[in-house]
């Protein structure tokens, strides 16, 4: 009979039942149902299940195998620490909607057609945005509503996209698009590009930095663990050898450098970092190989441990002190120095640190690059892991924790909070540490990898002096960019400013026709309306006199509508 229980399901209904529990017993329960979905999932076999026909079609909606395994093994550990973390909250919308997230993603990894992984694909976007809109302001309700906007219509490409195929082959089978030697076709490159959508691709990746650091201290974990890494999962699934992917990969690891050395706000530093570590998995995937594949798996599975320890440790900080701005914190180390110990760990494990998580999935990644002689990718994954030592290794710790002392006295995080960190900064050691462990689950165990060696620990441990040598002579000499009280645009850019100024222009002009169409008399113009709403009215269609002010309002409501679509 447990062999038969779709995984997530547990979650996903659990939460049904929540609104009924007492505050302190829905976090409880939260918990509890992460724990039982935990257990079933480890004793269900590989093997694939639930086969149903629907309208001609034949959906298979479970599939078990090592990759989806293991992404189902860390999606239930993310979940359990994020319950932990979260159960001080007292909030029903965070409590369902987490755990429903959860559900979801745990049961798209395990998804054995399109058409069932696009129903959790949008039930993680549906879920996941109460956890931005629960901020209750005005800011998170706006970027919730980007967030919605730019995640459904990842779902739409993802829909569409699995109807062409099924067109195209009569099979919605979730397996490889790509074929070598020919070109994707027009339906795998919507797949991927919906696909791209949810792992920040360049120039479609802000809506990650708009919607996370607006979400709550405890939904800002549950965010970071499963919306990119399901991207991650179906990259590897649907695009592994897709070598046009190596290139994204790289710009991938490159740009958030800049935005997170100048950005004063630590939890969107953290947004940024995400980016480029995604970069590392994206270049993986797009080479292909054993080893590349194993690497990537490996990365997204440490990477959500340690990318969760660090915004629960921020999470602690904006918890206790009100702000995780840079230039308002400083001296944290006094009074919680358990979360500057757990934020370190973190730190290092992103940075990645020999004995620590991060050092053995992402030397994977390079020596692959290496072993595919492909100098120029494995230079600029060099660069950056230097980077990323910059930002997350040195920046956050020292931002929050150092720096000058800001003179501000809290508490220390509540224990609940202590203990998610705890578990989280113990994986990131035990992982780094007992790595065979987690080789060993990987999709190809046969390839035979030693991170260990005197030439990665020498290059790596160069690279990491490096970056501590260049931040202290910046920071020495004045050249370190200053922290300021500012908002750093990139992407953003567009419906921060264009977007405003394009309304803003249409509206004036659009009021001057208005004007010139009431006080100048343009009769020409003014009696072909009034014969056009005559004709209209007597043939009921309008059902009312139109004014040519009010045609005038359509019509802008009409053109604004229009540049909406055009630009999200």
């Amino acid at each position: 009979m447990i062999d038969n229980i779709p995984p997530g399901l547990i979650m996903i209904l659990g939460a049904l039942l929540l609104p009924f529990l007492a505050h302190r017993a829905q976090a409880i329960g939260v918990l509890v149902l992460s724990l039982i979905s935990m257990v079933v999932f480890w004793f269900t076999p590989e093997t694939t299940f639930g086969q149903i026909e629907l309208f001609g079609m034949t959906l298979e909606a479970i599939r078990i195998d090592r990759l989806s395994r293991l992404f189902g093994i860390v999606f239930h550990i993310a979940a359990i620490v994020s319950a932990i973390y979260a159960l001080h909250v007292r909030d029903t919308r965070q409590h369902v909607a987490g755990i429903v997230y959860a559900g979801a993603a745990i049961g798209a990894c395990c998804a054995g057609d399109l058409m069932t992984l696009f129903v959790y694909w949008e039930l993680t976007a549906l879920s996941s945005v109460f956890l931005v809109w629960a901020s209750d302001n005005e800011q998170a309700y706006k970027a919730g509503m980007r967030y919605l906007i730019i995640q459904v219509a990842s779902g739409v490409l993802l829909l569409s996209g699995a109807i062409m195929r099924f067109v195209e082959t009569g099979s919605l089978e979730f397996t490889s698009f790509v074929t070598e030697g020919e070109p994707l076709s027009v339906s795998a490159f919507l797949i991927l590009f919906a696909f791209g959508i949810k792992c920040a691709f360049p120039l479609l990746h802000n809506w990650l930095q708009d919607s996370y650091p607006q979400a709550t201290v405890t939904g800002t974990v549950f965010l970071s663990a499963f919306t990119t890494k399901l991207a991650v999962y179906s990259l590897i699934r649907g695009f592994a050898g897709f070598e046009p992917l190596i290139w994204i990969g790289c710009a991938m690891t490159l740009f958030p450098i800049v935005f997170a050395v100048i950005e004063n706000d630590l939890r969107r530093v953290l947004a940024y970092s995400l980016n480029n570590q995604l970069g590392f998995m994206v270049v993986g995937i797009g080479i292909g190989t054993e080893l590349a594949i194993n690497g990537t798996v490996a990365h997204a599975f440490c990477h959500i441990i340690y990318k969760s320890l660090l915004f629960m440790s921020m999470g602690a900080v904006l918890f206790r002190v009100g702000t995780v701005k840079a230039t308002e914190l400083g001296g944290l180390h006094k009074s919680m120095p358990l979360t500057t110990i757990f934020c370190i760990i973190g730190a290092g494990a992103i940075s990645g640190f020999p004995l620590l998580s991060g050092f053995i999935s992402k030397s994977m990644i390079i020596s692959a690059a290496a072993e595919e002689h492909q100098f120029w990718v494995w230079f600029i994954l060099l660069i950056a892991s230097a980077g990323v030592m910059e930002h997350s290794g040195i920046k956050i710790p020292f931002f929050a924790f150092f720096a000058h002392d800001s003179g501000k006295r809290v508490k220390e995080a509540p224990a609940n909070m202590l203990v998610a960190m705890a578990i989280a900064a113990f994986l990131c050691i035990a992982l780094g540490v007992a790595y065979p462990v987690l080789y060993r689950m990987l999709p190809h165990p046969e390839i035979d990898y030693h991170p260990y060696t005197v030439t990665h620990v020498v290059t790596q441990l160069q690279l990491l002096m490096f970056a501590g040598l260049a931040f202290v002579f910046l920071m020495k000499s004045g050249l370190y960019p200053a922290e300021q009280r500012s908002t750093n645009l990139d992407t953003d850019w567009v419906y921060r400013r264009a977007f405003p100024a394009v309304v803003s222009v249409t509206r004036s002009v659009v009021r001057a026709m208005d004007r010139a169409m009431r006080d100048d008399g343009l009769v020409i113009l003014k009696g072909f309306l009034s014969t056009a709403n005559r004709n209209f009215n007597d043939k009921g269609v309008l059902g009312g006199t139109w004014s040519t002010s009010t045609m005038t309002f359509w019509a802008t409501i009409l053109l604004a509508i229009c540049l909406v679509l055009y630009y999200l």
